[in-house]
């Protein structure tokens, strides 16, 4: 640990601000709750120094090489890093020498931090499993792709997969905020003020990768000059240059928010596909929701196009299936498909209309009972009871229809309107009707 220490005073002002917040103990850890909450499995053993070789896998910024810094803090251990990238199996084997020599001669446990092992051939691998399954040096590996599909099934059988998370915005915002306040790793002896939507932006922006937050907050106040009072003013301009994106006035409880979810609404319903994708454009730069988006295009799918088309509804179905699956930022070629499908089909908001009406009489007159003959059948006694009894198979009649009675008293609430496939369904319902 003398090595981190020395590192510190000696390269600590030149290092990355990212880099010099990194935690040192587990209290300092931000997110991944999951996994280092009070009393998760990870966090005993870590504590309890009793660590095996570990898989870390999560998306760019999430905490990995934080974690393995951490790791090698609270447990003492020697600590060596290197990336699949630049690597090789001589580095490799020289590394493991070092780690067994330190073993041997003080009894010093080693920690080897691989960046990007995906990297790492097979035969890179397999250099590595023999004395990671003795546990000297442990293995902490780094990856953004799923190392069941990246790593050899003999180094996975040997470590421990962990699935880390991208940060939550209040996650992020707590780390720029232990960063401004931080008088020895951080900016908390320069006069900084950080305007609310300023770090609002930055944490939503940086799309859960605390790395990409704190370079955008180190550039931002390194490059912006003080004001007449020495302050340093953090505002949304400086925040949006810092981190080379346009600030979209897009809050997700105010009316931005609303005001914009409804005009693309309303730009499908009114058959506009052009200024549905503008407005949807808009919602994705912001960083909305994919499933938020694509929930409005299957309630725009049934209220506004309906059986005018009902391939509109399975459309947007799978739209919703797909950019759940895919996630951004293939999603957003899904969901535009499925928008302008939507906005460009016929459309008729008569079933939506009709389930209204149909609601509304529920809430104002008498529940009817159910017919006699319509009433199930299934069970002993059904019969004695009168139950079924009169009731007409379709099936069994031409044409597969037979004129009946479906309520006591007549309803009528679904009126189809002339255009596309509710077309068809209006001159076949008038035909019944009036049979």
């Amino acid at each position: 640990m003398d090595l981190f220490k020395e590192e510190e005073k000696e390269k600590g002002k030149d290092l990355p601000l990212a880099v010099r917040m990194r935690p040192r103990t587990l209290d300092e850890f931000i997110g991944q709750g999951h996994i280092l909450g009070k009393g998760k499995l990870l966090r005993r053993a870590i504590e309890a120094d009793r660590i095996s070789s570990l898989i870390l896998y999560g998306p760019p910024g999430c905490g990995k090489t934080s974690l393995a810094w951490c790791i090698a803090n609270i447990t003492r251990a020697n600590y060596s890093a290197i990336n699949a990238t630049t690597s090789n199996v001589e580095e490799l084997r020289k590394v493991i020498a070092q780690a067994k020599h330190k073993k041997s001669a003080a009894g010093e446990k080693t920690i080897l931090f691989i960046d990007e092992i995906h990297r790492f051939n097979k035969a890179q691998q397999d250099v590595l499993m023999p004395d990671v399954e003795e546990g000297n040096p442990v293995l902490i590996g780094a990856t953004v792709h799923n190392p069941f599909f990246s790593l050899s099934s003999p180094l996975l059988s040997r470590s421990l997969v962990i699935e880390l998370k991208g940060l939550q915005e209040n996650e992020i915002s707590a780390i720029l905020l232990s960063a401004l306040k931080d008088k020895e790793r951080g900016f908390g002896g320069t006069k900084v003020k950080m305007d609310k939507k300023a770090l609002a932006f930055l944490s939503k922006t940086s799309e859960g990768d605390a790395r990409r937050a704190l370079n955008a907050l180190e550039v931002g106040v390194l490059t912006t000059p003080k004001n007449k009072e020495g302050f340093i003013d953090f505002d949304l301009e400086a925040a949006s240059e810092s981190i080379q994106k346009k600030p979209v006035l897009y809050d997700k409880d105010e009316d931005a928010h609303y005001d914009t979810a409804s005009a693309f609404i309303k730009s499908m319903r009114g058959s506009d596909p052009d200024a549905a994708l503008y407005w949807m454009a808009k919602m994705l730069y912001a960083g909305e929701d994919p499933r938020f988006i694509a929930r409005r295009i299957c309630i725009a799918a049934s209220e506004d196009v309906g059986n005018a088309d009902p391939l509109a509804v399975v459309l947007a179905n799978a739209a919703l299936q797909i950019s759940e699956f895919v996630g951004m930022p293939e999603a957003r070629i899904v969901l535009a498909q499925a928008a302008i499908y939507v906005a460009c089909a016929p459309k008729s908001n008569a079933s939506y209309l009709a389930i209204d009406k149909a609601m509304a009489d529920m809430g104002k007159d008498k529940v009817q009972e159910v017919p006699d003959h319509l009433k199930d059948t299934h069970y002993a006694g059904a019969e004695t009871l009168g139950r079924g009894k009169g009731y007409k198979y379709a099936h069994d009649y031409e044409g597969h229809y037979v004129k009946q009675k479906y309520t006591r008293k007549t309803v009528r609430y679904y009126e189809p309107a002339d255009i596309g496939h509710e077309a068809k369904i209006k001159q076949r319902l008038e035909k019944l009707r009036g049979a």
